[in-house]
């Protein structure tokens, strides 16, 4: 009998794809950086039985409409918004992500870079490299103190409470805004509910961590930035489309806000000379939010375990 056919749109590490070689095939897309082709994805996709996609692949209606045998799309990622759900769903086909398994990590990445913007870390680093540190003098390099100031959370799912957890640890102010409120939250983490206005206004570091949607769209524009204190830091682990990066880079340019410490972008990658790169007051990072060895190495098994369940006839772990 055929073994069903899974596509993965990287190469899967062997030792995790050894336990389900004896019930399926596997075919990778042999590069690890480059992404597949999209005429090269939408021909296995007529033949495949699932697919292992990454948050970089754009699975969209044309390549659905052609993937007759296809049961599972499993995104390496969280967030999904790289998948026609709605052309999936016409077609049967059960979309899963990874959620849970990248909280801690993301949030742990979150607040490194909130405080590498805020504690100006890489410029220090790159001032010693290039050899600037001449003398020592009271405001060399000076940036703002993260303990005890206000945090605003806009998005108060998983990764938005593991990130307030970490703000109790530095004794900071936390307020949050939400599609809804979420007492039990407010209960547990001693956070306080705002409008999104309120949060604007009162925060010294806002911190993005909503999933991109319709309503999510550019929610961080001009008008937004205008609304936040002229020390504000803004910090963004969610997506690119958010945010207006034409916006951003006026505001960061003109003093409307202090930082931004980004690890996200609308278009990636970003190359070299993207504006916000020629800002000293950015730190960008390549979309590193869950990048852990045990972390990455989890999502991995729990995208082959979501592909077995549907393959066996079985209810995924974690759909969509």
């Amino acid at each position: 009998m055929k073994k069903p056919l899974v596509y993965v749109t990287r190469n899967i590490p062997t030792e995790l794809s050894k336990a389900y070689e004896e019930k399926f095939t596997f075919f990778c897309w042999e590069e690890e950086e480059t992404p597949v082709p999209r005429e090269e994805l939408r021909k296995h996709l007529q033949i495949a039985d699932a697919l292992i996609c990454m948050v970089s692949d754009s699975i969209d209606k044309l390549l659905i409409k052609d993937a007759d045998h296809l049961k599972i799309i499993a995104n390496l990622a969280v967030g999904y918004d790289n998948i026609d759900i709605e052309a999936a769903k016409s077609r049967g086909i059960i979309v899963t992500n990874t959620p849970d398994v990248l909280t801690e990590t993301t949030a742990d990445l979150g607040f490194a870079l909130l405080l590498a913007t805020a504690r100006r870390l890489i410029e220090a680093n790159n001032f010693i490299r290039q050899g600037e540190w001449k003398e020592w003098s009271p405001y060399l390099l000076a940036g703002a103190d993260v303990h005890h100031k206000t945090i605003g959370i806009v998005g108060m799912g998983r990764i938005g409470k593991a990130m307030a957890r970490r703000a109790q640890g530095f004794g900071m102010n936390i307020v949050y805004h939400n599609r809804s409120r979420d007492e039990a939250a407010e209960k547990e983490l001693g956070v306080t509910y705002v409008s999104f206005h309120d949060l604007l206004n009162q925060a010294d570091f806002v911190v993005s961590v909503v999933p991109f949607t319709h309503e999510t769209k550019d929610m961080f524009n001009s008008h937004a930035f205008q609304m936040m204190k002229e020390t504000a830091v803004f910090i963004n682990i969610s997506r690119g489309g958010v945010v207006n990066e034409a916006d951003l880079i006026h505001a960061l340019q003109s003093g409307v806000i202090q930082a931004a410490g980004l690890d996200v972008f609308k278009e990636e990658p970003i190359q070299k000379n993207h504006p916000l790169l020629q800002l000293p007051n950015v730190v960008a990072l390549p979309h590193i939010g869950s990048a852990s060895v045990e972390t990455r190495t989890n999502m991995w098994k729990l995208c082959l375990d979501n592909v077995a369940a549907v393959l066996n006839g079985e209810s995924p772990k974690t759909p969509v």
